[in-house]
């Protein structure tokens, strides 16, 4: 059975602020990662780029850095 959800309020009763137990806190940002990554994946998907493979992009970005200027 899932626990109540219980909320912290001000002295007016308004309420402040929800606790959540440490499991449920956990599922929800799973479940937020996940589905930014399913907006960031049809955003790419939607620009209508052509993929490269990781390691060409890896090698195109360490390319590209700028260096320290005393280097």
């Amino acid at each position: 059975m899932k626990a109540p959800t219980r909320f912290l309020t001000n002295e007016k009763g308004e309420k402040l602020a929800v606790v959540l137990e440490i499991e449920e806190y956990e599922k929800l940002l799973e479940e937020l990662e996940d589905a930014e990554a399913l907006r960031e994946y049809r955003e790419a998907k939607a620009s209508g780029e052509t993929a490269i493979p990781l390691d060409q992009a890896l090698d195109e970005i360490k390319r590209n850095r700028k260096r320290p200027a005393d280097a």
